[in-house]
């Protein structure tokens, strides 16, 4: 564990399997608004995306005129549904309390807001072995803009040689390269390990454990 000194990681998808929660406040929302509701997968790949982003990608409206108050009506189904409905991946909290015991950093960028994510910890797992998340609420420009990713380095006080960014989605390989970081990607989302390869990373693995076991062979 000790290539890098810093290890940032995304939330949904790569921490936590949070699709659940996901598919209930986004269908939810879909309906109360007349919109028909795509099939799962649909949904699914629109994980990372701004919530206004990916309701333009689901209802087929690009600047959809109602696409912040969908936004506000996601984030209140939200409130009461997405913490009980994301379950921390198996490795995910061992993994982040093992860092932070070898004297590493450790934070968290996502599109999600900050506050939720603290409360799945708080609810989920008992514990918060992070030292820092930037969520969407922190930023002005969403991922693929390195701006949040930015921001983590500086508030880590590292260098970005010393950062590796882990994410399940090519918009966190974007992410990462457009800060010039370090990135490894996961397979538990939607981006597949082909579609990894089109961007620059150390490793790609199907698990956060296989990201730490071949972390030795990445730099």
């Amino acid at each position: 564990m000790g290539k890098y000194a810093a290890y940032v990681f995304d939330f949904d998808l790569t921490l936590a399997d949070s699709s659940k929660g996901i598919l209930i406040c986004f269908k939810h929302t879909l309906n109360k608004f007349g919109y028909e509701i795509p099939d799962d997968d649909t949904i699914y790949r629109t994980i990372g995306l701004t919530l206004v982003d990916a309701f333009d990608v689901l209802t087929g409206i690009e600047n959809n005129p109602q696409r912040e108050e969908m936004r506000r009506e996601y984030v209140r189904i939200a409130d009461k549904e997405m913490v009980r409905n994301t379950f921390f991946y198996d490795d995910a909290i061992a993994i982040l309390q093992a860092l932070q015991h070898a004297g590493l950093k450790v934070g968290i960028v996502s599109t999600k807001y900050r506050y939720r994510i603290e409360d799945t910890f708080r609810k989920q797992a008992g514990s918060f072995p992070v030292d820092i998340v930037i969520g969407g609420e922190d930023v002005k420009s969403a991922k693929p803009d390195p701006s949040g990713l930015n921001m983590m380095i500086e508030r880590l006080g590292e260098s970005k040689e010393n950062v590796l960014y882990i994410g399940d989605s090519y918009i966190d390989a974007q992410t990462a390269a457009n800060s010039e970081v370090d990135f490894a990607g996961v397979t538990t989302g939607s981006t597949t390990a082909e579609d990894f390869e089109k961007y620059p990373h150390v490793c790609i693995c199907k698990s956060l454990s296989g990201i730490f076991a071949e972390i030795n062979n990445c730099k």
